[in-house]
């Protein structure tokens, strides 16, 4: 009995070593395909991510030649008619078309990319709208002033909209001193100019780069002004100026641009609002006639312009016809390149020399 007793208590001890052996072994394999799983997840993750930069890197590519595409379209444009109108080639938007499409086919690995390539865009004058950098001139070396006219011509388009009419003020004296720190930081650093057409002075390649010279004396503007404030060199930064809120600024956005240097309104492209707002006893109503007529037979010259305004508005009608003109320099092209699960959207504001029809990029942003 005791020799049974011995044998039977071994037998147990066998069954649960062999017991714990296999638990642990169940736990080693979990183990071991948790971790190998979190592995093969992270790499799946950073293989998702580098087709991902991949993807945009060649989107971008398509962009880069999508506007230079565009940039010949406006130089030949400018050879082919010296009025900009929005009949012209340039204002005809490219609806979302497939690469391929447009280059036609390229072999069978060509195809493979351009199949899943989309391009659309569009080009927009950006003096068909109003400059806000018209609210401040320069009349002497040294010296920044508001412009008074444009300001009343802001203030008018502000009360057109429904807005507060008191912000143009407000606006112009932020601008003001924008323009002034943004002087103060290039006098310890160089600047890079866009060579101008001959007898005007020069653009800035970048709008905060102003290089109209500052007031001496940059303490003694209205509002507290600082060092600190940044640069009006958009719309979106009319939201830095007390009394602006998102909702007035998109508002906004439609009649409204921000250019590196002043500039006139192209009449054959404006809106109705722009062009009440910039001409003393023009109402809207009357300027949508005014836009009416242009649909049918575009503005040749400012001459033309002033004649059809006083044939409505009445012959004793008085504006200022330097603020206005028939060409542009300054135009913003939107392109949107889908490419797989890449999707780049970008604006690019553009400047094309009238002389010499050559054309430089101002800036670059990401649309919104």
């Amino acid at each position: 009995m005791h020799t049974v007793r011995r044998y039977s208590s071994g037998c147990g001890y066998s069954r649960r070593a062999r017991g714990a052996a296999l638990i642990t072994a169940l736990f080693v394999v979990t183990l071991s395909a948790l971790l190998v799983s979190g592995l093969l997840w992270r790499q799946q993750i950073q293989i998702r991510r580098i087709e991902n930069q991949q993807m945009m890197m060649q989107a971008q590519w398509v962009q880069r030649g999508a506007l230079d595409w565009t940039r010949f379209i406006l130089r030949a444009a400018a050879d082919t008619s010296p009025i900009d109108y929005l009949g012209g080639i340039w204002a005809v938007p490219i609806a979302q078309t497939r690469l391929s499409d447009l280059l036609g086919r390229a072999g069978a690995a060509g195809d493979a990319y351009e199949q899943d390539t989309y391009l659309s865009g569009s080009i927009e004058d950006a003096q068909a709208k109003f400059n806000l950098r018209n609210l401040v001139k320069t009349p002497r070396p040294g010296q920044l002033e508001l412009n008074l006219e444009q300001l009343a011509n802001f203030g008018r388009l502000l009360a057109i909209l429904n807005l507060n009419p008191e912000l143009a003020k407000a606006t112009a004296l932020r601008l003001r001193a924008s323009l002034v720190n943004s002087r103060q930081g290039l006098q310890s650093g160089g600047t890079s100019k866009l060579q101008g057409p001959a007898g005007r002075e020069n653009i800035e390649s970048q709008a905060d780069n102003s290089s109209f010279a500052a007031d001496s004396d940059t303490s003694s503007f209205e509002g507290g002004v600082n060092s600190q404030w940044l640069s009006i060199n958009s719309v979106e930064a009319l939201l830095d100026v007390p009394g602006f809120n998102a909702d007035m600024v998109a508002q906004l956005k439609p009649f409204v641009t921000v250019l590196p240097q002043p500039s006139a309104v192209n009449v054959n492209t404006a809106s109705a609002e722009v062009l009440a707002a910039m001409i003393p006893g023009l109402d809207v109503p009357n300027a949508q006639m005014l836009l009416t007529l242009r649909e049918q037979v575009f503005f040749v010259n400012t001459g033309d312009f002033t004649n059809r305004v006083r044939a409505i508005a009445g012959p004793q009608l008085e504006f200022d016809t330097s603020q206005f003109d028939v060409k542009t320099d300054f135009f913003v092209i939107h392109g949107h390149v889908q490419h797989n699960r890449a999707l780049l959207l970008r604006d690019v504001l553009v400047y094309r020399h009238r002389l010499t029809r050559s054309t430089r990029i101002i800036s670059m942003r990401d649309a919104v």
